[in-house]
């Protein structure tokens, strides 16, 4: 396998912007598969939503990796879904992906969940192409698009292509490297027809390759020049620069098409392979286990010892598949390695290669590949090498759940049936939370939204027959201070033999913006500024862990703590009766005391909220917003439709889909996504702390 000529790439985007359909036909067009079904076609529906689920909801719930080759390069291909509920897929299949197609609605533009798939792809500084999708649709508008794109997402983006026709008039696109016009004929637009530029585009054309030619000179002197002195301009040097700017993830080509119309996809395709990165000139490195901090870069080199990242895993009747992507070394089916989270050493029984839920099986793999491995039991984030402690990965991004269901079999005989079920989703899908609740002991399970839990629930009772009692959803509220307090507290217990003494002084305040930059992610900072050993050093870990253990559930109303700092100062020790144990004690102890002269609040997930609807409804939609303490941030009209963009707290969205429907006659839809926690009013936190209370009390 020649290294160079491998792509692996994945296809992401907002909901309902083709992806799935876009996938259906690169597998077609590359002679992967023999037929074209369709999302909501019926028949036996396309081949990456393979689960029952999926084809009924016309939704993408899980990605499915596949393999394809186009003119003599191997593309590994990953389709992702568009709902933010499953937005771990997107996370850990950008994680191991050299490369990414986003596709955008040529009406739609960029919406909410466009703008969180861009911060995933720069959080793991994933190349991407741009492919604008549904161009046959009634005010498809490219020019719009890319304004959008490098407004809303900062990126530095040109058309490549211009359109022939549009809406339902659209018929091919204008090629602005090779100045000739594409068309696909044939019955599935298998044939692509290169013909002259029809007349009346001749000047668009002419226009639009000197805006390309200008916004690529900015990554060559050389271009800059031959444009300056109005020279003719090699493709091959148009193509090597847009390669190196893309590689750089400082650029993103902007291509034309419509999926579902079989038009333009092929051109796509070839920008996949002359522009996005192969295995070789990405940069993947790992954390060197014997020195922190030291990161050791991995070369994709057959011969060189074996690192390999299982980033999903899926329980299936025939056992656990964990899907792989190798980044240096070979495998051989048969062998044994290390995984370096555990040291333990496990054997790779079969190996595989994905077609969707399809699988073929094959003896090795190595460098740059993507592949399924059974037989072995890990998490998803897992490193295996060949060799034990040799190196770690950077692990995935999991975001914390923000909504919460009690569930329970109906019948007593299927409790173990759920408990097996609840813990395989819960290994899959690190986002989905599996938890006993200790007061009311009832199973809980926690995720990123509605459908999320929705989706899990019905497939419990599909796949393994079992009927569930579901309680109603509830916000993950969060606890956290608003003013500084400083505390002296001492802790002295005697009893029989050493006594426990601990004293400790400081200040616990709440998180600054700057704290939290340094926090990353973590919701205690403590700060040891203790001299001269007023307390040893060897009991301040225990103080701090006394702190840590009282942020799972704050005094307000039994809820997590978030963003605290505790500066400890001062304190005292004494020879005997200190211990880590005292230390501790006092620290929880001064937490509880003391917490409550920080004025604590409650916060509350608040939802950015994207609501598509005919523009004759928007008054009422605006107004339902405001009813449900939602706050407007953006309202766009365009061809009588209208977008509303609100922030409007977790508690209101219940049920919302059907209040929508409601108001806007079946014809409004909306997206979500978390977009910060927000204090409760007040007269909502006494009804929730009062609420709590009555749950906390024993039957």
């Amino acid at each position: 396998m020649d290294l160079q000529k491998v792509r692996n790439i994945g296809i992401s985007a907002h909901i309902d912007s083709g992806k799935t359909t876009l996938s259906e036909r690169i597998l077609f067009y590359s002679g992967r598969i023999h037929k074209i079904e369709d999302v909501r076609g019926g028949g036996d529906g396309v081949t990456m939503d393979h689960m029952e689920l999926e084809k009924e909801r016309g939704i993408t719930i899980t990605s499915a990796a596949t393999s394809l080759e186009w003119k003599n390069h191997k593309i590994n291909l990953i389709d992702t879904p568009g709902h933010v509920d499953f937005t771990v897929e997107v996370e850990r299949s950008l994680r191991v992906l050299d490369g990414a197609v986003l596709v955008l609605c040529s009406v739609g533009g960029v919406q909410s969940q466009s703008m969180t798939v861009d911060r995933q792809m720069k959080r793991y500084h994933v190349p991407r192409l741009a492919f604008i999708n549904k161009m046959d649709r009634t005010g498809a508008n490219p020019r719009n698009v890319v304004k959008q794109i490098k407004e809303k997402l900062g990126a530095d983006c040109v058309l490549m292509q211009i359109p022939i026709g549009k809406e339902d008039n659209f018929q091919g696109v204008v090629d602005l490297i090779t100045m000739k016009a594409i068309y696909n004929d044939g019955e599935k637009g298998e044939e692509l027809r290169i013909a002259d530029i029809p007349a009346e585009l001749q000047d668009e054309a002419a226009a639009a390759r000197i805006e390309m030619l200008e916004a690529l000179s900015m990554y060559s002197d050389d271009l800059m020049e031959k444009l300056l002195g109005e020279e003719e301009i090699d493709e091959k040097l148009i193509h090597d620069i847009c390669r190196e700017a893309v590689i750089y993830q400082e650029f993103t080509p902007v291509y034309l098409g419509s999926a579902f119309k079989n038009k333009s996809v092929q051109p796509l395709l070839d920008a996949v392979n002359r522009y996005l990165p192969s295995p070789t000139e990405v940069k993947n490195t790992g954390n060197d286990p014997k020195e922190e901090g030291k990161k050791i870069e991995l070369k994709p080199d057959p011969k060189l010892p074996f690192v390999g990242m299982a980033f999903k895993i899926v329980d299936d009747e025939y056992g656990q598949l964990t899907y792989t992507r190798i980044y240096q070394g070979t495998i051989q089916k048969g062998e044994s390695y290390y995984n370096q989270r555990t040291g333990k050493k496990e054997r790779f029984s079969r190996i595989v290669r994905m077609h969707s839920d399809k699988r073929e099986e094959i003896d090795s793999a190595s460098a740059g590949d993507i592949v399924a491995i059974m037989g072995i039991d890990c998490a998803s984030g897992d490193t295996y090498c060949s060799e034990p402690n040799y190196l770690s990965l950077e692990n995935i991004y999991v975001a914390e759940p923000v909504i919460k269901m009690s569930v329970q079999a109906l019948s007593r005989d299927n409790a173990d049936k759920l408990s097996k079920a609840l813990q395989r989703f819960r290994k899959e899908d690190p986002t989905f939370h599996v938890f006993t609740d200790e007061e009311t002991n009832e199973t809980i399970i926690a995720g990123m939204g509605e459908l999320h839990l929705e989706i899990y629930v019905e497939r419990i009772r599909r796949e393994y027959g079992v009927d569930v009692e579901v309680g109603a959803p509830k916000v993950s509220y969060r606890e956290s201070g608003t003013v500084p307090y400083e505390f002296d507290h001492r802790r002295k217990k005697q009893t029989g033999g050493s006594g426990q003494f601990g004293h400790i002084k400081g200040v616990m305040s709440p998180m600054t913006d700057e704290d939290r930059e340094e926090a990353e992610g973590d919701e205690l900072i403590f700060v040891d500024n203790v001299v001269q050993g007023r307390i040893p050093k060897n009991y301040i870990p225990a103080i701090e862990k006394g702190f840590r253990n009282m942020m799972a559930k704050g005094p307000v109303a039994g809820y997590p703590v978030v963003g605290m700092k505790i500066e400890l100062n001062d304190g005292q020790y004494h020879e005997v009766d200190s211990s880590d144990m005292a230390f501790m004690l006092t620290a929880q102890e001064c937490f509880r005391e003391h917490f409550n002269r920080m004025k604590p609040v409650l916060l509350e997930p608040i939802m950015l909220v994207e609501i598509e609807c005919p523009e004759s409804f928007q008054g009422p939609v605006v107004g339902q917003v405001s009813s449900k303490r939602g706050m407007v941030v953006s309202t766009e009209t365009e061809n009588n439709s209208c977008k509303i963009i609100a922030e409007v707290p977790l508690a209101e969205t219940f049920g919302y889909s059907t209040d929508l429907r409601s108001l806007t006659q079946g014809q409004g839809s909306f997206t979500m996504e978390l977009c910060k926690y927000a204090p409760v009013p007040s007269n909502i936190q006494a009804e929730i702390v009062e609420e709590r209370k009555r749950e906390m009390q024993p039957a």
